[in-house]
């Protein structure tokens, strides 16, 4: 009777053990699938809606690892970096490595940031003409516009200078184009006209349809492009040579052949170093997620045909995380490992 007393104990306790490490082996599982469970994280994003799609890509990520994503915050482009930089907010996927590069070192830099990988490589910006009036006047570069009679062409308002549609004021395009107009010594024939943007850009377009010749700035991917397409209705304008604020004249700024005066650039992710070191599985997921500037095109253009809400724009993210599992998955399965 004791021996079988005994034996029954300890068959309980082997059992015991086995279901301790078995829960200890599932709870270890869950831990891994689930790096970011407990832990907040807050986005920060420009207050432009054509660019949240990639941050919800983003933040449907970040919550398959368990973090919990507040709302984002929004603010202007030159406001994102001095926000991660304080802890205010946790990581964008919306800097432009070159063209935002001054806000980026004005906030502290590598120091107190970490750029975490290239969520759009490749995009483009610059300046474009319509193309029948290129053409016909054979319009190539941006120094045809000195010559009074090619300004007219692009006057809307009767004071004899060109309008050219550009950027937000505190937008990084902004500086850029300026600093243009003076290297060129464009100031006396061309008028830079500053945001809001797209309002601007609906009258631009409104022109071209009319028939009306048009100069205007833009960048690469957005719904424009796939509204006004370049080749077929408007065309790039090359620079005559590369003149950059910074004196930084060594970069890339060709595209097929033509100098666009604009740094070919990628769109990266960026955190504030301390979360950064803190969270490595946020860390490593931001540095592999990528959408290409055709998709984000596409999305924007949807969003210009009506389907613009923020419900819209989270649902064309689910639509490209369906689109695309196997990508999306193996961001998740890399952040896990790293987590382990």
């Amino acid at each position: 009777m004791n021996f079988s007393l005994k034996y029954i104990y300890q068959q309980v306790v082997k059992l015991a053990a086995v279901g301790s490490l078995t829960a200890l082996t599932l709870s270890h599982a869950f831990a891994s699938d689930m790096p970011g469970k407990g832990i907040s994280i807050t986005p920060v994003f420009p207050g432009v809606a054509e660019e949240r799609f990639r941050g919800e890509v983003a933040i449907s990520a970040l919550e398959a690892l368990g973090y919990n994503v507040e709302t984002p915050k929004e603010t202007e482009y030159a406001g994102m970096m001095p926000a991660l930089a304080a802890g205010e907010a946790d990581f964008t996927v919306h800097l432009w490595d070159n063209l935002h590069d001054a806000f980026y070192q004005k906030a502290g830099g590598d120091g107190v940031l970490v750029k975490a990988g290239d969520v759009i490589p490749g995009v483009l910006q610059g300046y474009l003409i319509d193309k029948k009036t290129a053409d016909q006047y054979d319009i190539q570069t941006l120094d045809d516009l000195k010559k009074p009679e090619i300004a007219r062409l692009f006057d809307i308002n009767g004071d004899g200078k060109a309008d050219l549609t550009g950027c937000n004021v505190g937008w990084g395009c902004e500086r850029v184009i300026n600093h243009h107009l003076k290297a060129y010594e464009l100031e006396a024939t061309v008028t830079h006209h500053r945001g809001p943007y797209f309002s601007l850009m609906a009258d631009t377009i409104a022109r071209y349809q009319a028939g009306a010749p048009v100069l205007y700035y833009t960048w690469v991917p957005q719904w424009i492009s796939g509204v006004l397409v370049e080749g077929q209705d408007v065309t790039w304008l090359e620079v005559p040579e590369t003149d950059l604020p910074d004196g930084n004249n060594y970069v890339d700024t060709y595209f097929n052949g033509k100098n666009l005066g604009f740094p070919i650039d990628q769109v990266i992710a960026v955190m504030g170093k301390q979360f950064s070191d803190e969270n490595i599985a946020a860390t490593a997921l931001l540095s592999r997620i990528q959408i290409t500037a055709a998709d984000e095109s596409a999305q924007n253009l949807k969003m210009k045909n009506g389907e613009n809400s923020i419900p819209d724009i989270k649902r064309h993210a689910r639509e490209w995380i369906a689109a695309n599992q196997d990508t999306f998955d193996g961001w998740l399965q890399h952040a896990r490992s790293i987590a382990k």
